[in-house]
């Protein structure tokens, strides 16, 4: 081989390695651009769009069922901030008390300028906060509002978080499990054919709330193969009288918890209480015994765990089916 030869092979052999080196980092930046410097723009529950010309790295959530969806996502460790409820996934309050994390308030209190010291780039709120999120937006924050009214709702909820914060797939992989949980529950009821139970769940008292059938709730009553007794109600969460649910006369009565972090009794007393209010005794959830105590914070979150919500109340109103071992 001559040296003229030889110094052509050696050219060649450096233009195509700093080519592929060019072409390898080009791809490297394409592929981190994609996870800080994207353009999102998504559509809340109240039809508002935000966009978003890079993925959030300091979120805030203002509720703690938009924490769960944050953590179940895989972008926990971007929020910066919770209220003072949040105890799911993680003990919420530790971390604030060692600093590991900032509360911004109450639920439906949250301190403004607290939040604004967290300099958040997204904030995830719920109707709640409806007159709050006018004066953030008007700050120039980002923000989404999650109002799902059905479980339904609730999934797209985690593919709109999801696609907010750069985590599609996770969001897409989450919602697909959900939905299998979700069927095969119902699909055992199915193959069982059992009656349907009706059921009352206890929102609060006094007055006498229960859930109407827009709210996600309802959806969960009925998934879990029950019928609310007050699901021909176009409120979210109506006012409803002692009289009506002696007249409706339910099979199974859910009653909530006492809910974490409040240090108080549930609102009804117990379940003793309930069950001598006046008219009661000729419900048939009260002669068979079948006034129930679910978890007040899991079915109080529009969330991730909806699987376990529907479980839940499968359990309640199906024991043989889902009782054994």
């Amino acid at each position: 081989m001559n040296k003229k030869y030889a110094l052509y092979i050696v050219t060649a052999i450096i233009i195509i390695s700093v080519v592929s080196a060019a072409f390898i980092f080009n791809n490297y930046n394409a592929a981190n651009q994609t996870n800080t410097q994207k353009n999102i723009s998504v559509i809340d529950d109240e039809g508002y769009t935000t966009n978003l010309n890079s993925v959030p790295q300091r979120i805030i959530s203002l509720a703690p069922s938009n924490t769960q969806i944050l953590f179940a996502v895989g972008v926990g460790d971007k929020v910066v901030g919770v209220t003072d409820y949040d105890h799911y996934p993680y003990n919420f309050s530790a971390w604030i008390e060692a600093g590991n994390m900032t509360s911004i308030g109450g639920f439906s209190t949250p301190n403004k300028e607290t939040i604004a010291s967290l300099n958040p780039d997204l904030i995830l709120a719920t109707p709640v906060n409806d007159p709050d999120v006018v004066t953030l937006r008007n700050l120039g924050y980002n923000v989404l509002v999650l109002n799902p009214n059905d479980v339904n709702g609730i999934l797209k909820d985690i593919t709109m978080v999801g696609k907010a914060t750069g985590a599609d797939q996770n969001a897409a992989t989450l919602v697909n499990s959900l939905n299998s949980q979700i069927s095969a529950i119902e699909a055992k009821i199915a193959d069982a054919n059992l009656p349907k139970p009706k059921v009352y769940y206890e929102v609060w008292t006094p007055p006498l709330m229960s859930a109407g059938g827009t709210s996600f709730i309802n959806d969960v009553l009925v998934k879990a193969g029950g019928i609310n007794i007050f699901g021909d109600e176009s409120q979210q969460y109506p006012v409803i009288s002692s009289e009506t649910i002696v007249q409706k006369n339910p099979d199974v009565i859910l009653l909530p918890s006492q809910m974490a972090n409040t240090g108080e009794a549930p609102f009804y007393g117990t379940v003793d209480d309930v069950k001598a209010r006046p008219g009661w005794s000729s419900i048939s959830a009260i002669q068979n015994d079948r006034v129930i105590i679910v978890s007040g914070d899991l079915f109080a979150e529009a969330g991730p765990r909806i699987g376990d919500q529907i479980a839940a109340a499968a359990k309640a109103f199906y024991p043989e089916l889902f009782n054994s071992p």
